[in-house]
């Protein structure tokens, strides 16, 4: 039996598949890995040409802060997390995250399947996925969030939306390569809901 209280499933997929969506129709506690953004003004952050940060590159990310929270969470049940303004691009706070007693809890971003191997070496039961469906499906389904949620000008979100479009394919490819096991909805929602652990190794 697992030392640890709780195992993740760390939820990856393209913008719009339906990771936010799948983990709130999940009833798990979840994780959003996108509150992990940089700053705008971090000087860290990657640039597209023009000086707009770059937010599809991993390294826009705060991968050891989010794997950190990943690891409070599965030793201790509880962890602080910032929350992330898209529009502003920034961190406008913190929030508590306490799994009150869940044994699985689902962390999901864009970015998930960046921290599968870290997640392996922890040896944190855990198990990773890719939502993915039809690259238009998933492209309208971003475009009508984004706009729903005023995350940035129409314009950007033309330009990014038709790139996305474009490299989804490969986007998957790499988070299966990554150690992610490709899911539509309904398995995803039934490997999250399974009982038991999966290890992420067991997982690749």
């Amino acid at each position: 039996m697992s030392s640890f209280p709780a195992r993740v499933i760390l939820l990856a997929g393209p913008s719009g598949s339906g990771k936010t969506t799948l983990a709130a129709r999940s009833g798990v506690p979840v994780l959003g890995l996108d509150h992990f953004y940089k700053d705008e003004d971090d000087p860290t952050l990657p640039r597209l040409p023009g000086g707009a940060g770059d937010w599809d590159a991993p390294a826009s990310w705060n991968a050891d802060a989010a794997v950190a929270a990943i690891v409070a969470l599965c030793t201790r049940g509880a962890a602080d997390t910032p929350v992330y303004d898209i529009a502003t691009s920034s961190a406008t706070g913190v929030t508590r995250l306490d799994l009150d007693g869940s044994p699985v809890f689902v962390a999901e971003g864009i970015f998930a399947a960046e921290i599968v191997g870290r997640v392996r070496e922890l040896g944190l039961p855990a198990d990773a996925i890719c939502l993915r469906g039809r690259p238009s499906t998933t492209a309208w389904h971003r475009f009508v969030r984004d706009i729903r949620e005023g995350r940035k000008s129409v314009p950007f979100l033309l330009r990014r939306g038709w790139h996305l479009y474009r490299t989804e394919r490969a986007i998957v490819a790499r988070q299966l390569q990554l150690g992610c096991s490709p899911c539509d909805f309904t398995e995803a929602l039934a490997r999250i809901l399974a009982p038991g652990e999966v290890t992420a190794a067991q997982a690749a």
